[in-house]
């Protein structure tokens, strides 16, 4: 019974998320990532550094989070979605 009841919650949360996406509502925080973050990032990547390491170097400049670090999940995201851009655009 209770696997019914989540299932319903779920389907109802996913629909609202639909919902708000049509009326052009956006889901989830804002982004604390820009093009100087990313260029500030590649460098110590490049020279191997760890992301813990690179996520301490790096600083939020807009938004609430303003003058905090990102998370190293962040800088993972950010690089890996520059990957995918740039082998996207070689391949083409």
């Amino acid at each position: 019974m209770s696997g019914m009841e989540r299932e319903y919650i779920r389907d109802r949360t996913l629909e609202g998320h639909e919902s708000a996406r049509k009326r052009g509502k956006t889901i989830g925080g804002a982004d604390v990532t820009d093009d100087a973050m990313l260029s500030m990032a590649l460098h110590p990547r490049d020279q191997e550094m760890s992301l813990r390491d690179i996520a301490k170097r790096l600083v939020i400049t807009t938004g609430t989070k303003k003058g905090q670090h990102p998370s190293p999940a962040t800088v993972m995201r950010m690089l890996r979605e520059h990957d995918e851009q740039a082998a996207t655009a070689v391949s083409t």
